[in-house]
């Protein structure tokens, strides 16, 4: 994770052949302005250059290195939390390996391997976990006994640990000379480097970047130019902590915060040498590595101390902060646990410095939503290092080919909301989000800090009637209700969390009576004008233009084919619309949306905030919904997909509602959607109706509950499941698409071109038989002993009493079976590694027993509700 090292170090010799190169005019205009000159921002450059893009220029307001990057740790680790980020580390490394043969620059590479401890059977198990992704992109790993820790580290303590894995091919990087050498390859292929002069302002028109304007600061001839204004139609912005200051004169969005950031490095140590291998020891929230002979001690202390919310001073260079023992000392003495040495050998540097932390923990790439042309790589949360080269290498990507090279919806910029670039927010939110870098990485974990950024409506109700809530995009969403009396609070593990009775009578209450689901933190776009038809219509691949009082499902791709948006679009008139989709895709899906209507004579709003959804769901909804309504509800009157303005009875009088049946737990049901002053009342009204029938009782039930259910049914979830990689077709999606509508739809050539191939990558389920092993996502997919594919999403399923899966499993050939191939089932061990084995024909594929069976895997047809 990330690291700090001594800038006694660090600095080293930072001359190159062609300096003087830095000291040229500023051009008028550039094709890319890189703004950053630390390692990603080098990165960057030096991939635009090796894509062809030769007319870079990267600017940097002090020298080189000079933001954080001299300070860093180096560490060149290649296992991460998800897949994705596992292959942007694992690349790097690889990177790192060639980089000083190519440019002739040293780069201080080597590996010595890292190792991961952990002193309890759930840290454990997690590190085991991550371990069997890694395996599937290729990241060798292996378990050590304590004898074998023992001999490879001589001073750590032992006796307390119940595991330790190795990672052979982890390695470490001299911070400054791999910038540099980044720098050289970047220049050998044309970029222009100027140091000593700061980017102050971003210039835009028309919703796009038009160019930067600069000034000095020092260190560069003053032949070179003062104020001045480059030209440019792309900007990234690898500006590090000052990023979100920088970014938001343009109204873009980068919600990062500086905090700072503790090591210690000792005096030179017996049995130290350039070969140990790095050590992590999260429990204790420390890292251990070697260090010339000596050993540096870095912390992930659980609370940490923000610096600087009003910003970083421009002439911020090489920068430290005070020492604060205070601070430090309760973790120091963890470390010390770990290494006994440490609490009797003298410490030569005690080092404080700042890094950019993001709320979630992971840094931000892409374009950004708000203005066309404007790239971030910024909020590294201190593993700058090792994610440079993977983010220099997709960013590179995503600007020359204005697409992403591969599924980054866990890093991409447009995850970020408006209300966490408040200073408030950070101060509470960044303050954990560094420490839990180290903590447990625990399923349906919860955020203890800065909540209550959003609250719907309905949410004293929901609190009222036992809701424990979680967070997704600053929303208190009710994820399942306790009983009277019971613990409202999450007690995590890898198994069956103390929720899970709760979760599977709300799932009963769904699938056998009613319930109803908070859904406000849905997310509501209203699309208005002559063009609106044209230009939603043309983004979807159904048809839209369907009679006013009707719902579609549909998704919007882009022009590969991939899955940009998964929504619902409703016609409410022949130029109205309403526009659903999910909470943590509002920031996305509004930015597909608005630069698809530039020019068009169209209006958008996003309402979200103004209205409340209750989802009324079970075989029950329509008895219950019948006795406050007077609107007819039987199949023929209101069918599935259908949308209608009914008045809801309550005791404040009638309230208009918008009824959309329509459903994500497979149920009969609707969606209702009431202005916030009403909600409470039809809430209120339901419940009431439901206490005065006979035999008719209204459930709560929370978003887990909700989770299991869609799964049951087949349903996917972007950002899991489906992606702006994942084609409809490859989704098993292929039904929404409306290939004989006249107008033509975005990624319509890509699917056609698709339609009658066979497949080569496919999303089906499986159902796990072992009633102990549960999976979550990222867990790889095995055929034979070889990888075909891994899972998407899981969760419990009460109605197969079974874990249920979903994932993509490729065949490279696209082979066709002769006959209907046999449905499988699939077996998995303690690790998460799931084999494929021949069952009966069945609704799933199934996943259980072991790895004995293991036999072909073969397509099947999925089924949903």
């Amino acid at each position: 994770m990330a690291e700090q090292t001594s800038p006694g170090r660090a600095l080293g010799d930072r001359s190159l052949p062609d300096r003087a190169a830095s000291k040229r005019t500023i051009p008028d205009r550039a094709e890319v302005v890189v703004v950053g000159g630390g390692v990603v921002g080098c990165a960057v450059a030096y991939h635009l250059v090796r894509r062809g893009i030769t007319d870079v220029l990267l600017l940097e307001q002090n020298q080189l290195t000079s933001g954080t990057t001299w300070h860093a740790a180096g560490l060149a680790a290649q296992l991460k939390s998800t897949y994705s980020l596992t292959k942007l580390a694992t690349y790097t490394v690889r990177l790192f390996e060639a980089l000083e043969d190519e440019t002739g620059q040293a780069t201080g590479f080597r590996a010595p391997g890292s190792i991961s401890v952990a002193s309890d059977a759930e840290r454990w198990e997690e590190i085991l976990r991550g371990a069997s992704m890694g395996r599937s992109i290729g990241v060798e790993s292996r378990e050590l006994d304590m004898d074998e820790l023992s001999e490879m580290w001589p001073l750590m303590r032992t006796d307390d640990l119940v595991g330790a894995l190795y990672l052979p091919d982890d390695g470490m990087v001299s911070p400054v000379d791999v910038t540099m050498a980044l720098a050289k390859g970047a220049r050998a292929r044309g970029c222009r480097i100027i140091e000593g002069v700061a980017v102050a302002g971003l210039e835009t028109r028309n919703g796009a970047i038009s160019g930067v304007r600069t000034e000095l600061t020092s260190g560069v001839a003053s032949g070179a130019g003062g104020d001045h204004l480059i030209e440019t139609e792309t900007v990234v912005l690898a500006t590090g902590m000052w990023t979100r200051h920088l970014a938001a004169q343009i109204g873009v969005n980068v919600p990062l915060q500086a905090c700072e950031h503790f090591y210690v490095v000792t005096e030179p140590l017996d049995d130290l040498d350039t070969s140990t291998p790095i050590v992590r020891d999260p429990t204790n929230y420390t890292y251990f590595k070697e260090e010339t002979g000596k050993l540096m001690v870095g912390f992930f202390e659980p609370e940490a101390k923000v610096w600087r919310l009003d910003g970083i001073p421009r002439d911020f260079k090489f920068g430290t902060l005070p020492e604060d023992w205070d601070h430090v000392g309760p973790v120091f003495e963890r470390s010390c646990h770990r290494v006994p040495t440490l609490a009797d050998c003298g410490v030569q540097l005690f080092f404080n410095g700042p890094e950019s932390f993001t709320p979630d923990g992971t840094y931000y790439l892409g374009e950004a939503p708000e203005v066309d042309g404007c790239f971030v790589a910024a909020g590294f949360n201190s593993v700058g290092i090792q994610s440079a080269g993977g983010a220099g290498w997709v960013l590179a990507d995503w600007i020359a080919d204005r697409h992403p090279p591969m599924d980054l919806c866990a890093v991409d910029i447009r995850r970020a909301m408006p209300f966490q670039a408040d200073n408030g927010y950070l101060a509470e939110r960044i303050s954990e989000s560094l420490g839990l870098l180290y903590a447990m990485h625990w399923p349906f974990f919860q955020y203890t800090s800065a909540r209550d950024q959003r609250r719907s409506a309905l949410h004293d109700a929901m609190d009222a009637a036992g809701a424990v809530f979680g967070e997704t995009a600053g929303w208190e969403r009710a994820n399942w209700f306790a009983e009277q009396g019971q613990e409202r609070a999450y007690r995590y593990s890898y198994g069956k969390q103390n929720w899970f009775k709760n979760s599977g009578r709300e799932c009963d209450a769904v699938r056998n009576g009613v319930a109803v689901f908070d859904q406000s933190s849905f997310v509501k776009f209203t699309v208005r004008g002559p063009d609106a038809l044209d230009v939603l219509d043309t983004l979807s691949v159904a048809s839209v233009d369907v009679p006013a009082g009707r719902a579609v499902y549909t998704q919007w791709c882009n022009e590969r084919g991939g899955i940009e948006a998964d929504l619902t679009v409703t016609r409410l008139g022949d130029d109205d619309f309403w526009v659903v989709t999910s909470a943590a895709c509002q920031t996305r899906d509004w930015a597909w949306l608005r630069r698809h209507c530039r020019g068009r004579d169209v209006d958008i709003a996003d309402v979200t905030d103004e209205w409340a959804v209750l989802g009324l769901m079970g075989p029950h909804s329509r008895d219950l919904l019948s006795r406050v309504t007077d609107a007819a509800l039987d199949n023929e009157s209101f069918g599935f997909g259908d949308a209608q303005h009914i008045d809801v009875a309550s005791v404040t009088g009638p309230i208009a509602v918008l009824a959309v049946r329509m459903s994500y737990v497979g149920e009969l049901g609707w969606e209702l959607y009431v202005p916030n002053a009403g909600a409470v009342a039809v809430y209120e009204a339901l419940r009431d109706a439901a206490e005065d029938a006979d035999g008719l009782e209204l459930a709560h039930a929370g978003y887990h509950a909700m989770n299991t259910l869609r799964l049951e049914c087949g349903y996917r979830h972007w950002g899991h499941d489906i992606s702006d990689e994942d084609t409809p077709l490859e989704a098993g999606l292929g039904f929404a698409i409306a290939w004989d509508k006249p107008r033509d739809f975005i990624g319509r050539a890509a699917l056609e071109a698709q339609r009658h191939e066979p497949r080569t990558h496919r999303l089906v389920q499986f159902r796990l038989e072992d009633p102990d092993v549960l999976a979550y996502h990222d867990e790889p997919i095995r055929r034979d002993g070889e990888l075909v594919g891994r899972v998407t999403s899981a969760m419990w399923s009460y109605t197969e009493d079974r874990c249920l899966a979903m994932g993509y499993v490729t065949h490279p050939t696209a082979a066709q079976p002769a006959r209907p191939p046999v449905a499988p089932r699939v077996v998995g061990d303690a690790t998460g590694v799931m084999y494929a084995a021949p069952n009966p024909p069945s609704r799933f594929w199934w996943l259980g027993a072991g790895p004995a069976s293991a036999g072909p895997c073969v397509f099947t047809k999925q089924m949903a509700c």
